[in-house]
């Protein structure tokens, strides 16, 4: 991991080096799966692994937004996880609900926080233990230091990036970044319109994984962005249909490549695409 910015990586063979401490309700380390449901956890995950699922305990029911901070707070404290803790994540989707998770650790200022590479579909792939039994932690408080605004766009943001040229990426499919369709196929649509952002660049966060799911190394995803005229010289702004997609290619952008300006515009295309009078382009 040593050629990227950031050591925010942990392979899946140096999580199952830790199960016995990610079990221990004394250790300074706490393993947390994050899906959309809780219904793959609940078949199985990695010993020690805390369920939290991404829809109904990472955002607010009632505004479609993160976690204020008192809720964050509240959240961390009863899974046992202090200022101290070392937080690895990881989840389905190669690691799409654990991105944002981490990006929202990030946002409330938890400095020790990293993703294990590939997610829980490579853990399960390559028969790593998994168990159905459900860790229980002491409660501590925790306090937030966040908000830390640098990282995320709100939609004032990204109207100012289109103006002044800010590079923008979608990191969705092309035939949601053409309008052809609204949503990955069976996902629920959550825009009136289709398309994209004017002057949008489309660089799916798939393009920064491999097969496997891992990410690849730095040289190549700092290729990929740079053939589309992204160096990290200026603000580059991210965003997807509901934030989490977009919360892969801001952890590759900012994290990986160190690209201390990259912001994630977590509203993304359900904001966007529901704003009457936004501007929209269509077709690829």
């Amino acid at each position: 991991m040593s050629d990227y910015a950031k050591d925010v990586l942990v392979s899946p063979d140096w999580v199952e080096e830790r199960l016995a401490e990610f079990e221990s309700d004394d250790s300074d380390l706490r393993l947390v799966e994050v899906d959309v449901d809780t219904e793959l956890y609940d078949e199985g995950h990695a010993p020690g692994a805390i369920g939290w699922n991404w829809e109904t305990q990472l955002q607010d029911q009632t505004t479609r937004d993160i976690l204020d901070k008192e809720d964050f707070e509240d959240l961390l404290g009863s899974h046992g996880i202090s200022e101290d803790s070392t937080v690895i994540l990881y989840g389905d989707n190669s690691n799409w609900f654990a991105a944002y998770t981490y990006w929202q650790f990030k946002y409330y200022g938890h400095d020790d926080v990293r993703l294990m590479d590939g997610g829980r579909e490579y853990w399960d792939d390559n028969d790593y233990p998994t168990t159905e039994e459900v860790p229980e932690f002491s409660e501590v408080e925790y306090e937030a230091s966040g908000p830390r605004e640098s990282i995320r766009a709100y939609r004032e943001d990204v109207e100012n990036a289109i103006e002044r040229g800010v590079p923008l990426v979608d990191v969705r499919s092309p035939e949601e970044y053409s309008g052809e369709i609204l949503a990955p196929p069976g996902l629920q649509e959550t825009a009136q319109r289709g398309g994209h952002i004017p002057g949008a660049r489309n660089i799916s966060w798939a393009a920064v994984t491999n097969a496997d799911g891992t990410f690849k190394d730095a040289d190549e995803i700092e290729a990929l962005y740079a053939d589309e005229g992204i160096t990290g010289d200026s603000t580059t702004v991210a965003y997807c249909r509901i934030g989490e997609r977009s919360s892969v290619a801001w952890f590759a952008l900012h994290e990986l490549l160190g690209y201390e300006d990259a912001v994630n515009y977590d509203g993304s295309w359900t904001e966007w695409g529901n704003l009457v009078g936004a501007p929209i382009e269509k077709g690829n």
